[in-house]
């Protein structure tokens, strides 16, 4: 070193300068932290290059390099590999583009984030926002450009007879929106009055506090309402994510259905308003509470209050929706077709009722919606097809043509959770003492309601050769053998023993466990019960993010945390594997026995159209993968980043 420093002291100035250019220029430039680049023309260029099918997203279905290079706009050229990689990168210029930016300056922490951690920061900071609506002025512009809040000439809004708060507010601002007209419902709502209005669909009003919309979250892609069984497990996933007063918020939404409409909802549309859904307020209160860590327990006595009508008046309510046995039934009521399913959807039911009689399939549609035609046992079909509907399972082989049968496992346990905590919360927060509706009520009260009602249970539904609960119907007195993701509500609702536990953890490994997570249903059973080829979308060998997280959390109530780690890795694997195989798709469902958002059933799967970036990606997926998250331990989280294949860490 001292030599070369001694003859560069003889070299003339001008040698000793292009000397060091030299020594600098040979020396490796850093990448930049930081891309800033025009967006239009990188945009254009990535597309050009990349996106060979022209569907405004980079997968792995297009046939490009996977190599990209961007000039930045300090006249770096930067190359990006990978389809994930390029996929972030189109998602960001997105991202800026939306924001009516023509430069932007991208972080390459962003384009080179681990997949898990990008995934579940779009959640938390994006897609809830996105996914958020409220029923006012503000809110209702978005809400009305869905076709299912207007026929083709008049969009509406339908407001309870005894909400004078609400029906003051839209009588106010109904002049403020084109061709928008507010509807104020008959106090006594009966089947007949829905079925009169099923060709004037609106949306339905929600809570209206100081001027305000109380916020609601909706599922995702063409849904604009609230959904009542989707709300609960979206909470999940907002409370985790600190958003708890969108929880809070959808709670007092709930409260106020069952005030004026007299039952949480299928969902705020017209048509449902003879349809509730299944009923999960009273964890959705208590977690949401107890995570706020509120001191206001005179709003925990209100919801309470709320919970206790809806458990009295609808699910307790002696010849619908209870039975004669003390166990309770998905009871839709309704008149005619249900007017929300697809264009077809009955027609190869119809055609049979048409043929004879001698009649097209239309002629004899609209025989039957007029009342000119009769017939008992279309009735009694559509009476099941609703409360398939109400069950949130819609559609199932396994509900089909009988839900309005049978006592569902599912909904048994739920009603078993309520009781329970009824039991708590009157224990823990209201000094074991809660009047409601002139009598008053103690922790004992409901624990004997729910040892009773396990008692039935057992009798009933727990099947002691197959160890096992089934749905039972109470017409045929039969059990229905299939096997359903349903049948292990017990492990999530604490109602199973530990002896029908383990028993229950063992038939899941055996008939549902698949390589994505947990099947709706078995392959035999869906074989078994079909009766066409149509395949139902809460079927094999589809798989729900409800059903996951609550048997997750079963089994963790029991102590086979190591079966629900695995069971966690492989759903939160094949979301984090599809998103960046797909430029972050996130769906309503997956096929979870092919691993992928490609599933091939009745309405599509919602949430996979989009252009460059998913907006939101889908409510309960959104929240099971937040859930799975936080009950995942760290080093599997740690293989999750490295999408470590299943196969790698756990027996097939």
């Amino acid at each position: 070193m001292m030599n070369l420093i001694y003859i560069l002291t003889k070299l003339p100035r001008f040698v000793v300068l292009l000397s060091f250019i030299a020594i600098f220029s040979c020396t490796p430039s850093k990448d930049p932290e930081v891309l800033r680049v025009n967006i239009d023309e990188t945009l254009y260029e990535l597309e050009n290059d990349e996106d060979t099918d022209k569907d405004k997203k980079i997968t792995t279905e297009d046939t490009g390099d996977k190599q990209f290079e961007v000039e930045t706009l300090d006249g770096d050229r930067i190359q990006i590999e990978s389809t994930y990689h390029l996929s972030n990168l189109l998602q960001e210029l997105a991202i800026a583009k939306q924001k009516g930016l023509s430069e932007t300056e991208i972080p390459m922490q962003r384009i080179e984030e681990p997949p898990v951690d990008r995934l579940s920061r779009l959640i938390k900071t994006k897609y809830w926002s996105n996914l958020t609506r409220r029923v006012d002025k503000e809110g209702l512009e978005r809400i009305l450009t869905d076709s299912k809040a207007s026929d083709s000439t008049l969009r509406r809004l339908y407001v309870p007879a005894t909400d004078t708060q609400g029906i003051k507010y839209f009588k106010s601002i109904e002049n403020d929106f084109e061709n928008f007209r507010v509807v104020v419902l008959p106090q006594n709502i009966t089947p007949e009055y829905v079925k009169s209005i099923n060709k004037k669909p609106g949306i339905l009003s929600l809570k209206i506090n100081d001027g305000k919309g109380v916020p609601f979250v909706v599922p995702g892609g063409r849904f604009n309402e609230m959904y009542g069984w989707d709300s609960y497990f979206e909470g999940i996933g907002l409370n985790i994510d600190g958003k708890y007063n969108l929880s809070k918020g959808m709670i007092e939404n709930f409260a106020y259905e069952i005030e004026h409409y007299g039952k949480i909802l299928n969902a705020n549309r017209s048509y449902y308003l003879t349809r509730s859904q299944p009923p999960f307020m009273s964890s959705f209160v208590i977690e949401t509470y107890e995570s706020m860590n509120l001191q206001d327990t005179v709003w925990l006595k209100e919801m309470l209050k709320a919970t206790l009508k809806e458990y009295f008046e609808v699910w307790m309510e002696t010849g619908k929706k209870l039975t004669s046995n003390g166990l309770s039934r998905y009871y839709g009521e309704g008149i005619g077709i249900p007017p929300e399913t697809e264009k077809g959807h009955f027609d190869e039911h119809l055609e049979a009722f048409a043929e004879k009689k001698d009649m097209t399939l239309e002629g004899f549609v609209e025989a039957y919606q007029s009342g000119k035609i009769t017939s008992k046992a279309l009735d009694e079909y559509f009476l099941h097809d609703r409360s398939l509907r109400e069950s949130g399972h819609d559609t199932t082989w396994r509900l089909d043509g009988t839900c309005a049968h049978l006592n569902t496992v599912s909904l048994n346990s739920l009603l078993y959770k309520y009781e329970t905590d009824f039991a708590y919360l009157i224990k823990t927060y209201f000094k074991d003492s809660f009047t409601y509706n002139n009598q008053t009520f103690d922790s004992e009260h409901w624990l004997q309601k729910a040892e009773n009602r396990k008692a039935t249970i057992d009798e009933v539904l727990w099947d002691d050769e197959n160890k096992t609960y089934y749905d039972y119907n109470f017409i045929t007195q039969k059990p229905l053998v299939y096997e359903s993701a349903t049948n292990y509500y017990p492990l999530w609702s604490k109602l199973a023993s530990k002896e029908q536990a383990k028993h229950l953890k063992n038939r899941l490994v055996k008939t549902l466990k698949a390589k994505g997570g947990i099947l709706s249903s078995s392959k035999a059973s869906t074989e078994e019960f079909a009766t066409s080829d149509v395949a139902r979308q809460w079927d094999y060998p589809n798989g729900w993010a409800p059903h996951q997280m609550l048997i997750w959390k079963g089994l963790i109530n029991y102590g086979y945390d190591t079966l629900a780690q695995e069971m966690i890795y492989r759903w939160l694997w094949m979301i984090t594997k599809n998103a960046t195989d797909y430029n972050g798709t996130i769906p309503e469902k997956y096929d979870v026995v092919n691993r992928t958002h490609k599933v091939y059933a009745e309405y599509g799967n919602v949430g996979t159209e989009f252009d460059y970036i998913t907006p939101s990606g889908f409510g309960w997926m959104n929240a099971s993968y937040q859930y799975g998250l936080k009950l995942l331990k760290p080093e599997l989280k740690e293989h999750l980043n490295q999408l470590k294949t299943p196969a790698e860490l756990f027996p097939e």
